[in-house]
């Protein structure tokens, strides 16, 4: 199925456009990753978040896609929120600035990729809940 014949769920003005879970069967983090992958998107990793997840304000220097693998997690835009959940595809255009949050105690975990399979962020905020800090936090527990 390509991103031309999938439902488009909701489109934001932003262009940020989120495509739901079209199957009848529950996804896996294959079933997944087979999904972005007709989006015409490389992942770049496979992130699973903690409980009361926050991310602070950033922006991808290119067009990002999110496939959810597991959870509910909700993006922050200017023009509102966005909530996906297992399955859902998430594509935020490059520039666009938003907060991340699971707003509940369950881990969320998604695929994280763009066009060039390259990560390249923007940080509008302290960089609290990136990537790199997350690694921070883990090097410092062991």
């Amino acid at each position: 199925m390509s991103e031309q014949t999938r439902d488009v769920t909701k489109k934001l003005p932003n262009g940020v456009t989120v495509y739901k879970w079209p199957h009848r069967v529950e996804p896996t983090a294959e079933s997944v990753a087979r999904e972005m992958e007709q989006f015409g998107f490389k992942s770049y990793d496979l992130q699973t978040v903690e409980p009361w997840f926050v991310r602070s304000r950033h922006s991808h220097d290119e067009e990002e896609i999110r496939g959810a693998v597991s959870g509910v997690i909700t993006f922050h835009f200017d023009e509102g929120p966005v909530t996906i959940e297992a399955g859902d595809i998430l594509i935020i255009p490059a520039g666009v600035a938003h907060e991340v949050k699971t707003h509940n105690g369950r881990e969320f975990a998604a695929y994280k990729g763009s066009r060039s399979g390259v990560r390249k962020v923007t940080e509008h905020g302290d960089g609290h809940g990136s990537v790199e800090e997350l690694a921070r936090r883990e090097q410092a527990k062991s």
